[in-house]
């Protein structure tokens, strides 16, 4: 699939319109469900994946697509496909519920195992952030016109350091130990890869679980403004590789002439 504007504007409109549809349910009395691994599901959650499967399928209908509503794909399917679209349809669905506004809409496209594409649309922010390898990377509020954006040098007496609001272990605790001195920047879902990529902060380390859908679409817009995302040996995080959907823990980064492994706990 050739990646060009128009595909990546395609996208966007995608992403905006499911995230259009979880609008109604937010400013609503809803009710909450929960799934087999105690994480929550709400209508929106199933409302966004809906509405985004049908869209994909129709712009593009040989691709496969994999979503965390839609997840119960055995890997000897998965493992064929070179090129499929990566889909968490509501990130941060505990944000949802508490209404804390910072939950978004996500969506990569994966080819040999990485994103290159990525949307990411935070429907109560009315912001979307948006990248493609060879294009650019973009941040667009409301109905402005896309800017363009990139990660910046860490001022490293006191860099950015980006803290879940749902997800504080005892390892980052340590990890955060280690630094000498920093700036918290608490923030939840996939939020935190996009402030990197438009240089409102540093550092993102993640030493808990994810699912592979909870990074991809922003992994591919922090990794086309000029970041990385690796894992705890320095290795791209890579997607697709094997029968988990988990991602190894790992560190997101705008400076990449910092040493952000120096931090891990020993």
């Amino acid at each position: 699939m050739e990646l060009t504007r128009e595909l990546l504007d395609q996208v966007c409109e995608i992403a905006v319109a499911a995230g259009q549809k979880t609008l109604p349910i937010y400013y609503s009395d809803f009710d909450v469900e929960t799934k087999s691994d105690d994480s929550p599901l709400t209508q929106a959650d199933l409302a966004a994946h809906r509405s985004i499967q049908a869209a994909l399928s129709a712009l593009t209908p040989d691709t496969p697509q994999l979503s965390e509503e839609g997840a119960d794909i055995d890997f000897d399917t998965r493992s064929q496909w070179s090129t499929y679209w990566l889909i968490d349809p509501l990130d941060g669905t505990k944000e949802f519920v508490n209404k804390n506004d910072q939950f978004t809409i996500n969506i990569a496209l994966v080819v040999d195992h990485e994103p290159v594409l990525g949307v990411v649309y935070a429907p109560v922010l009315e912001t979307l952030w948006s990248a493609a390898r060879e294009i650019g990377a973009f941040r667009q509020q409301g109905h402005n016109e896309p800017q363009r954006i990139s990660t910046v040098g860490v001022n490293a007496g006191k860099p950015r350091v980006l803290v879940s609001r749902s997800h504080r272990t005892a390892a980052i605790d340590a990890l955060l130990e280690r630094m000498p001195d920093f700036e918290p920047v608490t923030m939840g879902s996939s939020l935190k890869f996009c402030v990197i990529a438009d240089g409102g902060a540093d550092f993102y380390p993640r030493l808990g679980p994810t699912s592979e859908w909870d990074t991809a679409a922003g992994h591919a817009v922090l990794a086309v403004a000029g970041g990385q995302v690796t894992d705890l040996d320095g290795r791209p995080l890579r997607y697709n590789e094997t029968d988990s959907v988990l991602n190894t823990h790992f560190l997101a980064f705008g400076d990449t002439a910092h040493d952000w492994r120096a931090y891990l706990p020993e």
